[in-house]
């Protein structure tokens, strides 16, 4: 049947048949081939990310520092290749019914967690079921929701049951919300940070520092070549870039765009730079008057000078928006759907349509939304004056942006680093409902479209809705999406990158710590 792409699910390849098999029997691991890295020595990496509100509970984990820990800690059934393909991970293989409705996971053996307990499937029947329920506050429970039933089939298989057909069900296992964790009576032990990835936690001080060390027994040899890694919360740009230049760090993300060319004459520094489907939104809240206007909402999105803030905040490093969250490269872009721009005289006839003849509101930013949010509050700012909306633009303190900001106050600055599949990025943040949806914008026929398209297994039926979908984003949705950014950030000539990096994620899908080495 030619679903196998080089030992991982074929997604294209089982999109075009009716009953489908995919079955993994290797793990494949990193893209391009690189020489084998060198273990050892100790790396320092400033992230950009990081806040006190931080916890070892993954189902309230919603920045790189926590992401990024994850990954270095835990292991998962599936993840994402550099590629963009669903690699086996802790689950050495998957097969699927006909109608995509029922899954069977073959879990890895011999593979223990940090404390010495082998993982078992009743450990990974535990850790999705944290997740899920009505009672659950996961970030992940909307996309384990179509899950109704898991089973032990022997030692090695898990079989899922969903409540109806979905083609992308391993990516779903990529989400970072959702690891392996071992059973600890009626639930999983999250607060202890006992993993199976290639790193054990030796401290962590959220907001300011974690440190790990190699896992001297993890099941993998091709992956955590560092003895040892210190992850440092930098928030500032300035201390970041000054902390990398001065040797204090290896590694630093989410680069100042403004002086990315400065930076790169450092002797030893290296500026790299990965397209994905990251991207930055101005979410409002729906619920509220003015918002609740779809009106309001397309005058907001005609106010916004897309083309100058890739300009002058992205300095060419990514590409407009369309106020929808899926990337060009992505299986389902709409290449059809009219591309919006600055246009003052609409934005003025849609606030005519509501009723007004100006509009004044405040807008939340801060750096701890992404590098040049609050300079692109100001252009914003500038841009929507033209079209009669008075935006008072409130800097926010970077400590606590995501715990007292976001999804709090009326309308704020954002980012999501995207994900590897539509239908994840939009249950996870477009759902009605769903924990993330930032600006509880809820519509029952996206909803239904969401769920036929998960289902539907004909690849152009698919298209049509995922199509659809967008432009609902787009012309009715609750959120600006003004641009997509490329991931930039700069290492020092001792640390050895892939030669092809991960998307779905800044610094290789997140995943530095397994991938990378020193030279």
């Amino acid at each position: 049947m030619a679903l196998i792409k080089g030992g991982m699910l074929d997604r294209r390849g089982f999109l075009k048949t009716t009953a489908a098999t995919a079955v993994a029997a290797t793990l494949p691991m990193g893209g391009a081939a690189i020489a084998a890295p060198k273990r050892g020595g100790h790396i320092r990496v400033g992230k950009g990310h990081g806040q006190t509100t931080d916890t070892l509970n993954p189902g309230t984990w919603e920045n790189g520092f926590t992401i990024d820990m994850a990954f270095a800690i835990h292991g998962y059934l599936v993840e994402v290749g550099p590629d963009g393909s669903m690699v086996p991970n802790l689950a050495e293989s998957w097969e699927a019914s006909a109608d995509a409705s029922e899954w069977r996971f073959k879990l890895r053996q011999g593979v223990t967690f940090h404390s010495g307990k082998t993982l078992t499937v009743e450990d990974c029947i535990a850790s999705i079921n944290f997740h899920r329920g009505e009672g659950s506050t996961s970030a992940a429970g909307p996309i384990v929701a179509p899950i109704v039933d898991m089973a032990a089939d022997g030692d090695d298989t898990i079989v899922f049951t969903l409540d109806g057909g979905n083609a992308d069900f391993p990516a779903i296992q990529t989400d970072y919300h959702i690891p392996m964790l071992k059973v600890d009576g009626d639930s999983v032990d999250w607060a202890s940070g006992d993993g199976c990835g290639a790193y054990t936690l030796k401290s962590i001080d959220f907001g300011v520092q974690a440190s790990f060390e190699r896992n001297p027994n993890h099941w993998r040899e091709d992956v955590g070549f560092f003895d040892s890694i210190e992850m440092i919360a930098l928030i500032d740009l300035n201390a970041r870039t000054t902390a990398l230049v001065s040797g204090d760090v290896d590694v630093i993300d989410r680069l100042d765009l403004k002086t990315v060319g400065l930076l790169a004459r450092n002797a030893g520094i290296n500026v790299k730079s990965v397209s994905g489907n990251a991207h930055y939104t101005i979410p409002m809240d729906t619920r509220k008057g003015p918002f609740n206007d779809n009106n309001v909402r397309q005058a907001l999105k005609y106010g916004i000078n897309r083309e100058e803030l890739v300009e002058k905040i992205l300095f060419g490093y990514g590409s407009v928006g369309n106020d929808h969250p899926i990337g060009q490269g992505q299986l389902y872009y709409n290449t059809e759907l009219e591309q919006k721009t600055y246009d003052p005289d609409k934005a003025k006839f849609f606030l005519k349509e509501a009723g007004l003849d100006s509009l004044a509101i405040d807008l939340s930013s801060s750096d701890a939304a992404f590098g040049g949010a609050v300079d692109a509050a100001i252009l914003y700012q500038a841009s929507a004056k033209s079209g009669g909306i008075e935006l008072n633009v409130i800097r926010e303190p970077n400590d606590g942006y995501w715990s007292d900001v976001w999804m709090k106050k009326g309308m704020v600055f954002s980012y999501w680093a995207g994900r590897p599949v539509e239908d994840q990025m939009f249950a996870t943040a477009y759902k009605c409902g769903a924990s993330w949806n930032e600006s509880y914008w809820c519509d029952e026929k996206f909803d239904s479209l969401m769920l036929a398209a998960r289902a539907e297994l004909d690849t152009d039926k698919r298209r049509e809705m995922y199509w659809e979908m967008q432009a609902m984003c787009a012309n009715e949705g609750g959120a600006v999406i003004p641009m997509f950014n490329d991931y930039v950030f700069a290492i020092n000539d001792k640390v050895v990158t892939p030669e092809t990096m991960a998307t779905n994620f800044d610094l290789d899908g997140s995943r530095w710590a397994e991938r990378w080495s020193l030279a």
